[in-house]
């Protein structure tokens, strides 16, 4: 596949009217670049690294959660286009329970991964909800402690090659991979400008710079189902304080600081983890 004719699809696909693209729709579009036969032959045409190489590596980037993402089709701020690769390693951070800006869809290439769904429930596992915001495109995060809630997971689901699902902006979810695993994965326009955040009460946190246990740390959303999937299907107030990273606390107190800033990735892994992409689909 050409690039134009992926612009094409991710155009027709999620419309060009005021109103945001449903999941379903991203979802739909995803899951048909997905495909290996699709997928390959885009993937091999851009490993080459003569179609807005610096674009893709300039918003490309080692997550702090230990995965990689890399961008294959920039069109902010209709839609982005990217990779990811879950190294599965021993010992990674566990995601965040969190929501989006915009809807978004995500396809599995290889290997699989685990859906978690929340809600806000009064009868859910205590955390304490943040409001997360980003410093412009490929900016770091930054949160701002906003006081306390409840969670309740609602259903888990595993998402192995060829499946797909959609989320709408506000859904809660946690993603876990515990193996080596390649999704497409789909940003459409933004519906609004923050995520929300939760860290579970029992998470053992010092500030400034001590030790801390973040693995039950989660992020809020309101009442939008959870995915839709023709491959799957998912699905209090308190002081406020501004966290800063390394734990310091411009006020109210605070149990999560600032993620660390992104780690960009020099082209060279850029177009290397392209290239094994394109080898493995048979291109």
């Amino acid at each position: 596949m050409e690039v134009e004719e992926a612009r094409r699809l991710l155009v027709e696909g999620l419309g060009a009217g005021p109103e945001p693209p449903s999941p379903e729709s991203a979802r739909q579009v995803t899951a048909e670049l997905a495909h290996p036969g699709t997928l390959g032959p885009l993937v091999r045409r851009l490993s080459v690294g003569d179609l807005e190489l610096a674009e893709c590596v300039r918003l490309s980037y080692r997550h702090v959660l230990g995965f990689d993402k890399l961008l294959l089709l920039p069109g902010a701020p209709r839609f982005m286009l990217r990779i990811h690769f879950w190294h599965g390693a021993a010992g990674a951070v566990s995601e965040d329970i969190h929501n989006h800006r915009c809807a978004i869809a995500s396809a599995v290439v290889r290997g699989r991964v685990r859906m978690e769904c929340y809600e806000p429930a009064a009868d859910g596992v205590p955390a304490v909800a943040y409001r997360e915001t980003i410093d412009g495109p490929g900016g770091a995060w930054r949160l701002r402690r906003v006081g306390e809630a409840r969670l309740r997971l609602l259903h888990t689901e595993q998402y192995g090659a060829g499946r797909s699902y959609g989320l709408a902006a506000r859904t809660l979810h946690r993603v876990v991979s515990e193996e080596p695993t390649v999704t497409l994965f789909l940003e459409t326009a933004p519906q609004r400008s923050v995520t929300d955040v939760y860290v579970r009460s029992r998470s053992r946190v010092r500030d400034c710079g001590s030790d801390r246990d973040d693995r039950g740390s989660v992020r809020d959303s309101g009442s939008d189902p959870g995915p839709i999937g023709g491959t799957g299907r998912t699905t209090g107030t308190g002081r406020t304080g501004e966290v800063r990273s390394g734990g310091e606390v411009r006020s109210g107190g605070a149990e999560r600081a600032d993620p660390p800033p992104k780690t960009p990735l020099p082209p060279a892994v850029y177009l290397a983890e392209l290239g094994a992409l394109a080898a493995s689909l048979g291109y």
